[in-house]
């Protein structure tokens, strides 16, 4: 079972996904399962071999730009899932139909025949709203009824009488009661135009403070990518990624959203309840045009995590692990060989930056004969 957390009103519900990378292009590697033994550098730099021992293979030092790139799995649909929640109780009158597009200061649902509206905000309305009142919630309604057209008050954070009057109105063209209060079971917040994705009730049901109505996402089409915590180096707000959707078609977009989330297990046979934390990343189509042809499909996202220009570089198997600390290679020159030091930077597609005064493009060092 997953968890869930509670934003701009309603609860957070997440559909079950593929979760598995089903291709890793490019990955840090173990450098441990390339390394035979560790070798020492004696009194300098360097130690020569005994010209009789070469290694079984070699490789040679290139240049390259190194690119760390991983492919995983996304789900594209409309986004995270949110549930309206009655905040007060009342029959259930109206339900607007699956699909349906709900936007600001229209009614999400209605309850006894009153509306409850869709308002654009991420501060969930918590308390009754009137005059003498002030803080960011004031603020937030007031630029929602400003936005609706109403005038004759300040948008700021005070909730003032002219803001009063201007309720009355937008209360009057509601059909509801003119008090120039505004109770927070009449309001519900999200972050934009908001697309009906389920009914957690039926027309003619009794609901109580807390029981969902209906259940809502936004209405562009995401992608919703769930990662593994140690991929987290992937997961970087406004970079860019690559999209391959089920017929072949390959586009482009970018990372929009990163969030920690809790996964909870229930425990089974006698196990304890188990918790895992993932990453998931919601990402945005460059152009929404090849998206729309889907409304819920299992497609590739390939990140791109770094990315190292004009580099040197060697096979990961090539370092060795040097008493001192740190790593070496062993470079071959004729029937020779010497272990000179390294720094390592980015692995990347089975190779690792290299850099250090001792090494140049094109000499040769020993890797094991896979």
């Amino acid at each position: 079972m997953t968890g869930t957390a509670q934003t701009d009103g309603g609860a957070r519900r997440r559909r079950p996904r593929a979760r598995t990378a089903v291709a890793v292009l490019a990955a840090v590697v173990v450098v441990a399962a390339g390394v035979a033994a560790a070798v020492g550098f004696g009194g300098g730099s360097e130690s020569t071999a005994s010209g009789s021992t070469l290694p079984p293979a070699t490789a040679t030092i290139t240049r390259q730009t190194l690119v760390d790139r991983e492919t995983h799995n996304g789900e594209l649909g409309y986004g995270a899932t949110r549930a309206a929640a009655s905040r007060a109780g009342g029959t259930v009158t109206w339900l607007p139909a699956t699909g349906t597009t709900v936007k600001r200061g229209q009614a999400l649902y209605r309850v006894d025949e009153e509306p409850v509206v869709l308002l654009h905000g991420s501060l969930p309305a918590y308390r009754m709203l009137e005059p003498g009142m002030d803080g960011r919630d004031v603020k937030q309604f007031e630029q929602n009824l400003a936005a609706l057209g109403n005038d004759g008050f300040t948008v700021d954070s005070d909730y003032t009488s002219a803001t009063a009057d201007a309720v009355r109105d937008w209360q009057e063209k509601l059909g509801l009661p003119e008090t120039g209060r505004v109770e927070p079971g009449r309001i519900v917040y999200a972050a934009g135009a908001v697309r009906v994705d389920s009914h957690d009730a039926a027309i003619g049901d009794t609901v109580q403070p807390g029981s969902a109505v209906v259940t809502f996402t936004g209405t562009a089409r995401v992608i919703t990518v769930e990662l593994d915590i140690d991929d987290q180096r992937l997961a970087r707000r406004d970079a860019p990624v690559t999209i391959n959707l089920p017929d072949g078609t390959a586009t482009t977009g970018k990372i929009t959203m990163v969030e920690t989330v809790i996964e909870t297990s229930a425990g089974g046979g006698g196990q304890e309840a188990s918790t895992e934390t993932k990453i998931e990343v919601t990402v945005t189509g460059d152009d929404p045009a090849p998206l729309a042809d889907y409304d819920q499909a299992s497609v590739e996202v390939g990140f791109t995590a770094d990315e190292r220009a004009d580099v040197l570089s060697v096979p990961v198997a090539a370092l060795l692990a040097v008493a001192e600390g740190g790593y070496g290679l062993e470079v071959v020159e004729g029937e020779q060989t010497r272990i000179v030091a390294v720094e390592t930077g980015l692995f990347a597609a089975g190779q690792v930056e290299v850099s250090g005064p001792d090494i140049a493009e094109g000499l040769a060092v020993g890797v094991p004969n896979d």
